[in-house]
Protein backbone atom coordinates (compact mmCIF):
# COMPACT_ATOMS: atom_id res chain seq x y z
CA UNK A 1 0.00 0.00 0.00
CA UNK A 2 1.29 3.43 -0.92
CA UNK A 3 0.91 6.41 1.38
CA UNK A 4 1.60 9.75 -0.24
CA UNK A 5 0.73 13.21 1.04
CA UNK A 6 0.08 16.11 -1.26
CA UNK A 7 -1.74 19.14 0.12
CA UNK A 8 -2.81 17.06 3.17
CA UNK A 9 -4.41 14.42 0.94
CA UNK A 10 -3.57 10.78 1.68
CA UNK A 11 -3.22 8.13 -0.99
CA UNK A 12 -4.40 4.68 0.11
CA UNK A 13 -4.97 2.94 -3.23
CA UNK A 14 -2.95 -0.23 -3.70
CA UNK A 15 -4.67 -1.47 -6.85
CA UNK A 16 -6.78 -0.20 -9.73
CA UNK A 17 -9.65 -1.75 -11.66
CA UNK A 18 -9.39 -1.48 -15.45
CA UNK A 19 -12.95 -1.45 -16.77
CA UNK A 20 -11.84 -2.02 -20.35
CA UNK A 21 -14.74 -2.26 -22.80
CA UNK A 22 -18.11 -2.18 -21.11
CA UNK A 23 -20.01 -4.82 -23.08
CA UNK A 24 -21.65 -8.21 -22.68
CA UNK A 25 -19.74 -11.46 -22.19
CA UNK A 26 -20.30 -12.57 -25.78
CA UNK A 27 -18.96 -9.29 -27.15
CA UNK A 28 -15.95 -9.57 -24.85
CA UNK A 29 -15.17 -13.04 -26.23
CA UNK A 30 -15.52 -11.67 -29.76
CA UNK A 31 -13.16 -8.77 -28.98
CA UNK A 32 -10.74 -11.15 -27.27
CA UNK A 33 -10.62 -13.30 -30.41
CA UNK A 34 -10.27 -10.33 -32.76
CA UNK A 35 -7.54 -8.61 -30.75
CA UNK A 36 -5.69 -11.90 -30.23
CA UNK A 37 -5.57 -12.46 -34.00
CA UNK A 38 -4.36 -8.90 -34.61
CA UNK A 39 -1.72 -9.28 -31.88
CA UNK A 40 -0.41 -12.57 -33.27
CA UNK A 41 -0.34 -11.24 -36.84
CA UNK A 42 1.51 -8.13 -35.64
CA UNK A 43 4.13 -10.27 -33.91
CA UNK A 44 4.51 -12.48 -36.99
CA UNK A 45 4.70 -9.57 -39.45
CA UNK A 46 7.23 -7.54 -37.50
CA UNK A 47 9.17 -10.66 -36.51
CA UNK A 48 9.42 -11.72 -40.15
CA UNK A 49 10.87 -8.32 -41.06
CA UNK A 50 13.47 -8.59 -38.30
CA UNK A 51 14.45 -12.08 -39.49
CA UNK A 52 14.66 -10.93 -43.12
CA UNK A 53 17.04 -8.10 -42.26
CA UNK A 54 19.09 -10.39 -40.01
CA UNK A 55 19.51 -13.22 -42.53
CA UNK A 56 19.75 -11.37 -45.86
CA UNK A 57 23.17 -9.70 -46.35
CA UNK A 58 21.68 -7.42 -49.02
CA UNK A 59 19.54 -5.80 -46.34
CA UNK A 60 22.45 -4.95 -44.06
CA UNK A 61 22.14 -1.27 -44.88
CA UNK A 62 21.19 1.62 -42.56
CA UNK A 63 17.68 1.93 -44.01
CA UNK A 64 16.80 -1.70 -43.34
CA UNK A 65 18.55 -1.69 -39.98
CA UNK A 66 16.25 1.18 -39.00
CA UNK A 67 13.22 -0.73 -40.28
CA UNK A 68 14.25 -3.82 -38.31
CA UNK A 69 14.63 -1.73 -35.14
CA UNK A 70 11.28 -0.10 -35.85
CA UNK A 71 9.68 -3.55 -36.17
CA UNK A 72 11.22 -4.61 -32.85
CA UNK A 73 9.88 -1.40 -31.32
CA UNK A 74 6.39 -2.21 -32.61
CA UNK A 75 6.58 -5.66 -31.00
CA UNK A 76 7.57 -4.12 -27.66
CA UNK A 77 4.97 -1.38 -28.05
CA UNK A 78 2.01 -3.64 -28.67
CA UNK A 79 3.20 -6.13 -26.04
CA UNK A 80 3.24 -3.41 -23.37
CA UNK A 81 -0.56 -3.23 -23.27
CA UNK A 82 -2.34 -5.88 -25.35
CA UNK A 83 -1.50 -9.03 -23.30
CA UNK A 84 -2.86 -7.40 -20.14
CA UNK A 85 -5.94 -6.24 -22.04
CA UNK A 86 -6.55 -9.78 -23.32
CA UNK A 87 -6.19 -11.19 -19.80
CA UNK A 88 -8.75 -8.70 -18.51
CA UNK A 89 -11.26 -9.93 -21.08
CA UNK A 90 -11.14 -13.31 -19.31
CA UNK A 91 -10.83 -11.93 -15.79
CA UNK A 92 -13.66 -11.16 -13.41
CA UNK A 93 -11.73 -8.75 -11.20
CA UNK A 94 -9.78 -6.86 -13.93
CA UNK A 95 -7.42 -5.47 -11.30
CA UNK A 96 -3.86 -4.20 -11.65
CA UNK A 97 -1.56 -3.27 -8.77
CA UNK A 98 -0.52 0.31 -8.13
CA UNK A 99 3.09 -0.45 -9.03
CA UNK A 100 1.99 -2.45 -12.08
CA UNK A 101 -0.17 0.42 -13.28
CA UNK A 102 2.59 3.01 -12.88
CA UNK A 103 5.05 0.66 -14.61
CA UNK A 104 2.66 0.10 -17.53
CA UNK A 105 2.14 3.86 -17.81
CA UNK A 106 5.89 4.44 -17.99
CA UNK A 107 6.75 1.64 -20.42
CA UNK A 108 3.82 2.30 -22.76
CA UNK A 109 4.41 6.05 -23.04
CA UNK A 110 8.20 5.62 -23.22
CA UNK A 111 7.77 3.31 -26.20
CA UNK A 112 5.34 5.83 -27.70
CA UNK A 113 7.98 8.57 -27.34
CA UNK A 114 10.60 6.22 -28.79
CA UNK A 115 8.35 5.71 -31.82
CA UNK A 116 8.16 9.47 -32.33
CA UNK A 117 11.95 9.63 -32.35
CA UNK A 118 12.19 6.69 -34.74
CA UNK A 119 9.72 8.24 -37.18
CA UNK A 120 11.90 11.37 -37.18
CA UNK A 121 15.04 9.29 -37.71
CA UNK A 122 13.49 7.40 -40.62
CA UNK A 123 12.44 10.71 -42.18
CA UNK A 124 16.04 11.93 -41.82
CA UNK A 125 17.29 8.74 -43.50
CA UNK A 126 14.93 9.23 -46.46
CA UNK A 127 15.98 12.89 -46.70
CA UNK A 128 19.64 11.89 -47.02
CA UNK A 129 18.90 9.09 -49.48
CA UNK A 130 16.81 11.26 -51.82
CA UNK A 131 18.21 14.77 -51.35
CA UNK A 132 21.86 13.84 -50.75
CA UNK A 133 22.27 10.54 -52.62
CA UNK A 134 25.99 10.99 -53.36
CA UNK A 135 26.83 11.83 -49.76
CA UNK A 136 24.47 9.24 -48.23
CA UNK A 137 27.05 6.40 -47.85
CA UNK A 138 29.58 8.68 -46.17
CA UNK A 139 27.05 10.39 -43.87
CA UNK A 140 24.75 7.53 -42.86
CA UNK A 141 27.44 5.06 -41.84
CA UNK A 142 26.72 1.98 -39.76
CA UNK A 143 28.34 3.68 -36.78
CA UNK A 144 26.15 6.78 -37.06
CA UNK A 145 23.10 4.59 -37.61
CA UNK A 146 23.84 2.63 -34.42
CA UNK A 147 24.36 5.86 -32.46
CA UNK A 148 21.06 7.30 -33.68
CA UNK A 149 19.22 4.08 -32.82
CA UNK A 150 20.64 4.16 -29.29
CA UNK A 151 19.64 7.83 -29.02
CA UNK A 152 16.04 7.03 -30.01
CA UNK A 153 15.69 4.20 -27.50
CA UNK A 154 17.35 6.02 -24.61
CA UNK A 155 15.71 9.35 -25.47
CA UNK A 156 12.21 7.87 -25.35
CA UNK A 157 12.67 6.36 -21.89
CA UNK A 158 14.55 9.36 -20.47
CA UNK A 159 11.86 11.76 -21.72
CA UNK A 160 9.20 10.02 -19.63
CA UNK A 161 11.14 10.13 -16.37
CA UNK A 162 9.67 13.53 -15.48
CA UNK A 163 6.02 12.51 -16.14
CA UNK A 164 6.70 9.25 -14.26
CA UNK A 165 7.95 11.18 -11.22
CA UNK A 166 4.98 13.54 -11.37
CA UNK A 167 2.29 10.87 -11.83
CA UNK A 168 3.70 8.90 -8.89
CA UNK A 169 3.00 11.98 -6.74
CA UNK A 170 -0.67 12.24 -7.74
CA UNK A 171 -2.88 11.51 -4.68
CA UNK A 172 -5.26 8.57 -5.19
CA UNK A 173 -7.74 7.96 -2.39
CA UNK A 174 -10.66 6.47 -4.28
CA UNK A 175 -12.45 5.54 -6.40
CA UNK A 176 -9.89 3.23 -7.98
CA UNK A 177 -11.80 2.40 -11.17
CA UNK A 178 -10.07 3.38 -14.42
CA UNK A 179 -12.52 3.63 -17.31
CA UNK A 180 -9.93 2.40 -19.78
CA UNK A 181 -8.13 -0.79 -20.84
CA UNK A 182 -4.68 0.47 -19.78
CA UNK A 183 -3.08 2.89 -17.33
CA UNK A 184 -2.89 5.98 -19.49
CA UNK A 185 -2.16 9.57 -18.52
CA UNK A 186 -5.61 11.17 -18.75
CA UNK A 187 -7.53 8.39 -16.89
CA UNK A 188 -4.97 8.45 -14.06
CA UNK A 189 -5.17 12.22 -13.71
CA UNK A 190 -8.97 11.95 -13.66
CA UNK A 191 -8.75 9.75 -10.54
CA UNK A 192 -6.80 12.29 -8.51
CA UNK A 193 -8.67 13.13 -5.32
CA UNK A 194 -7.08 16.59 -5.21
CA UNK A 195 -6.54 19.20 -7.94
CA UNK A 196 -3.14 18.77 -9.59
CA UNK A 197 -3.05 21.59 -12.17
CA UNK A 198 0.74 21.85 -11.99
CA UNK A 199 1.25 18.17 -12.76
CA UNK A 200 -1.36 18.26 -15.52
CA UNK A 201 0.20 21.35 -17.08
CA UNK A 202 3.75 19.96 -16.90
CA UNK A 203 2.74 16.63 -18.43
CA UNK A 204 0.89 18.49 -21.18
CA UNK A 205 3.94 20.64 -21.92
CA UNK A 206 6.26 17.61 -21.99
CA UNK A 207 3.88 15.78 -24.34
CA UNK A 208 3.38 18.79 -26.59
CA UNK A 209 7.11 19.43 -26.91
CA UNK A 210 8.06 15.95 -28.11
CA UNK A 211 4.98 15.62 -30.33
CA UNK A 212 5.18 18.97 -32.11
CA UNK A 213 8.97 19.18 -32.36
CA UNK A 214 9.25 15.78 -34.01
CA UNK A 215 6.13 16.38 -36.11
CA UNK A 216 7.39 19.71 -37.45
CA UNK A 217 10.79 18.18 -38.13
CA UNK A 218 9.19 15.35 -40.12
CA UNK A 219 7.01 17.77 -42.09
CA UNK A 220 10.02 19.95 -42.91
CA UNK A 221 12.08 16.92 -43.91
CA UNK A 222 9.43 15.52 -46.24
CA UNK A 223 8.82 18.95 -47.71
CA UNK A 224 12.46 18.97 -48.79
CA UNK A 225 12.13 15.37 -50.02
CA UNK A 226 9.03 16.09 -52.09
CA UNK A 227 10.63 19.20 -53.56
CA UNK A 228 13.64 17.12 -54.61
CA UNK A 229 11.38 14.40 -56.03
CA UNK A 230 9.52 16.91 -58.18
CA UNK A 231 12.82 17.82 -59.80
CA UNK A 232 13.45 14.22 -60.81
CA UNK A 233 12.43 13.39 -64.43
CA UNK A 234 9.21 11.44 -64.60
CA UNK A 235 9.77 7.70 -64.53
CA UNK A 236 10.04 4.72 -62.23
CA UNK A 237 12.48 6.47 -59.88
CA UNK A 238 10.12 9.39 -59.34
CA UNK A 239 7.15 7.08 -58.88
CA UNK A 240 9.04 4.95 -56.33
CA UNK A 241 10.09 8.04 -54.34
CA UNK A 242 6.54 9.38 -54.34
CA UNK A 243 5.18 6.00 -53.24
CA UNK A 244 7.68 5.77 -50.39
CA UNK A 245 6.98 9.30 -49.18
CA UNK A 246 3.21 8.85 -49.40
CA UNK A 247 3.26 5.65 -47.34
CA UNK A 248 5.53 7.17 -44.71
CA UNK A 249 3.42 10.32 -44.47
CA UNK A 250 0.28 8.19 -44.11
CA UNK A 251 1.74 6.45 -41.06
CA UNK A 252 2.97 9.74 -39.61
CA UNK A 253 -0.41 11.43 -40.08
CA UNK A 254 -2.41 8.60 -38.54
CA UNK A 255 -0.09 8.11 -35.57
CA UNK A 256 0.48 11.78 -34.80
CA UNK A 257 -3.18 12.66 -35.25
CA UNK A 258 -4.31 10.14 -32.65
CA UNK A 259 -1.45 10.91 -30.25
CA UNK A 260 -2.15 14.65 -30.39
CA UNK A 261 -5.78 14.07 -29.44
CA UNK A 262 -4.72 12.17 -26.31
CA UNK A 263 -1.63 13.87 -24.92
CA UNK A 264 -1.51 17.54 -25.92
CA UNK A 265 -4.22 18.29 -23.32
CA UNK A 266 -4.16 15.26 -20.99
CA UNK A 267 -6.51 16.77 -18.44
CA UNK A 268 -9.11 18.11 -20.87
CA UNK A 269 -11.62 15.42 -19.95
CA UNK A 270 -12.20 13.70 -23.28
CA UNK A 271 -15.01 11.19 -23.39
CA UNK A 272 -13.94 7.78 -22.09
CA UNK A 273 -15.30 6.06 -25.20
CA UNK A 274 -13.28 8.32 -27.48
CA UNK A 275 -10.18 7.83 -25.31
CA UNK A 276 -10.46 4.06 -25.66
CA UNK A 277 -11.02 4.20 -29.40
CA UNK A 278 -8.15 6.59 -30.08
CA UNK A 279 -5.78 4.69 -27.79
CA UNK A 280 -6.79 1.41 -29.39
CA UNK A 281 -6.02 2.89 -32.78
CA UNK A 282 -2.43 3.95 -32.12
CA UNK A 283 -1.68 1.15 -29.63
CA UNK A 284 -3.01 -1.77 -31.68
CA UNK A 285 -3.86 -0.72 -35.24
CA UNK A 286 -0.69 1.19 -36.15
CA UNK A 287 1.73 -1.61 -35.12
CA UNK A 288 -0.43 -3.97 -37.20
CA UNK A 289 -0.46 -1.84 -40.36
CA UNK A 290 3.06 -0.39 -40.20
CA UNK A 291 4.82 -3.53 -41.50
CA UNK A 292 2.56 -3.56 -44.55
CA UNK A 293 3.00 0.15 -45.22
CA UNK A 294 6.73 0.43 -44.60
CA UNK A 295 8.04 -2.92 -45.75
CA UNK A 296 5.74 -5.20 -47.70
CA UNK A 297 5.59 -2.69 -50.58
CA UNK A 298 9.39 -2.78 -50.78
CA UNK A 299 10.75 -5.01 -53.56
CA UNK A 300 13.94 -6.04 -51.74
CA UNK A 301 12.04 -6.77 -48.53
CA UNK A 302 9.42 -8.84 -50.35
CA UNK A 303 12.14 -10.95 -51.98
CA UNK A 304 13.84 -11.51 -48.62
CA UNK A 305 10.54 -12.52 -47.00
CA UNK A 306 9.84 -14.95 -49.85
CA UNK A 307 13.25 -16.55 -49.31
CA UNK A 308 12.57 -16.91 -45.59
CA UNK A 309 9.16 -18.44 -46.27
CA UNK A 310 10.73 -20.84 -48.76
CA UNK A 311 13.36 -21.94 -46.24
CA UNK A 312 10.73 -22.26 -43.52
CA UNK A 313 8.44 -24.41 -45.66
CA UNK A 314 11.39 -26.50 -46.84
CA UNK A 315 12.37 -27.13 -43.22
CA UNK A 316 8.84 -28.19 -42.34
CA UNK A 317 8.59 -30.57 -45.31
CA UNK A 318 12.02 -32.06 -44.51
CA UNK A 319 11.02 -32.54 -40.88
CA UNK A 320 7.74 -34.23 -41.81
CA UNK A 321 9.54 -36.58 -44.19
CA UNK A 322 12.05 -37.58 -41.51
CA UNK A 323 9.19 -38.43 -39.14
CA UNK A 324 7.66 -40.68 -41.78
Amino acid sequence: MHILSISNVTTSIHEFVLLGFLCSGKIEILLFTLFSIIYILTLLGNGAIMCAVWWDPKLHTPMYVLLANFSFLEICYISSNVPNMLCNFLSKTKTISYNGCILQFYIFLSLCATELFFLSLMAFDRFLAICRPLHYPTIMTHQLCAQLVVFCWSGGFLWLLTPLTLISQVPFCGPNTIDHFLCDLAPLLALSCAPVPGITRTCGIMSSLIIFLTFLYILGTYFCVLRAVLQVPSGSGRHKAFSTCASHLAVVSLFYGSVMVMYVSPGSGNYAGMQKFVTLFYALATPFFNPMIYNFRNKEMKEALKNILHVFLWGISKGSKSLV
